[in-house]
This record gives C-alpha cells, structure tokens and sequence, in this order.
C-alpha cells in the first residue's frame, strides 16, 4: 500500500528546493522558507501548536517558527525530508493518517501560487485517501456556517449533512481538499445554489 503522505511529502521537498526559498505561497504572508519552517515546527516543536488553538500563545509558536526558519534553507529541507519518528503527528502510525491531507495541501500551496499551474492526475487511491479526511472537514466547515449541502467528490457516493441541501458542492476530491481548508480561490470545485449562500461559502475562512 502506498503512503501518500511520504510521497507527498518528497514531492513537496523537491519542489521547495527547486523554487528556492522565496517564491509565494497561497499561505498569506508566507514564503517557501516559511512553509518549510512551519512543517519542521509542527513535527518537531508540538509545544508551538497551542498557539493555532489558543490565540494569547499563538506569539509563543510563531517565535518557535521564525527561529526555524532562520536555519540554512537546505538544512531546514532536510529535516522536514527526515521528520522525527517520536512526533505525534509523523511516526509511522499516524503518518498516513494525519499527514496525507497536510502534504497534499502544502504541496499545492506551492504549485498554485506560480504562474501557469494546471491540476495535478491524482491516483484513485490518493484520490481515496483524501475524501475520508476532507469529509469530516466539510461536515465541520458547513455544520459551523449552518449551511446544509449536498457534497460530491469524482468518483465517490456523495456526502449530505442534515436537511434539504441547500448548496451543491462538487469536484475532485483533492480540489474539494483544498476548498474545504480555505484555498477557495485555487480549488477547481463547483458551488451550486442560492448566490448568496455560494458567495458566503466561497469567501468563508475555512479550515483551521
């Protein structure tokens, strides 16, 4: 069985060297190198996490991060290449489960902010892996604006929430991936309904 998130990841790796680390990012703000940083911090330093959630810390974690980010660009590749086999969200158990999503989405982070960047052919399988997370996502998203839909990804049974849909969302599913994590305006996904549920979705902050 292939593990996503390791390819992913080698993927991301390479681009990041072959970009240099100060292209754009769809991350607002964010370099290549601030990216890089983020990934490293997030396997390495789990203290600087309390921040996404609890925002009188989120100065702590962004320190931890910059301080990362400081290290010779190379090396900092090379420890998101190697992540720590103690982190609680790289060892090999939860690696594919937790990191399949945030690689793909990093990857495309990427991509999509250079000129010219058309969709990646996913494998169905990857295509697999991606929907099981992003369905507990959108239920989360769509549950939080109160919005019920009807959610179809390329290839799979469709996902509803409670009541009668009020949007139809539609695409493949790494595009629903990155629709549902706040990447709206680089996802390939169709928004069907009344214009200003759609235009309310489509500028949500969405994901974490």
């Amino acid at each position: 069985m292939t593990n996503y998130a390791r390819r992913e990841r080698e993927l991301l790796a390479d681009l990041l060297l072959s970009t240099g680390p100060d292209a754009p990012t769809l991350c607002s703000g964010w370099t290549t190198r601030d990216l890089a940083a983020h990934i490293v911090v997030r396997e390495r330093r789990p203290d600087s996490a309390a921040g996404i959630l609890v925002k009188p810390l989120a100065a702590y974690g962004e320190r931890i991060r910059l301080a990362r980010a400081a290290l010779p660009y190379q090396e900092l590749i090379g420890q998101m290449r190697r992540p720590p086999v103690w982190s609680p969200v790289s060892n090999p158990l939860a690696d594919p489960v937790v990191n399949t999503l945030e690689f793909f989405i990093h990857h495309e982070d990427v991509r999509r902010a250079a000129p010219e960047w058309t969709p990646r052919p996913l494998e169905q399988a990857e295509q697999a892996a991606l929907w099981r997370t992003v369905k507990l996502t959108c239920r989360a998203a769509l549950r939080r604006l109160k919005i019920s839909a009807e959610v179809t990804a390329t290839g799979f049974a469709p996902l509803r929430t409670a009541g009668d849909p009020q949007v139809r969302i539609s695409g493949d599913a790494g595009e629903l991936a990155l629709f549902f994590s706040g990447r709206q305006r680089a996802a390939q996904v169709a928004v069907e309904g009344e214009s200003a549920l759609v235009e309310r979705l489509r500028k949500a902050r969405l994901g974490i």
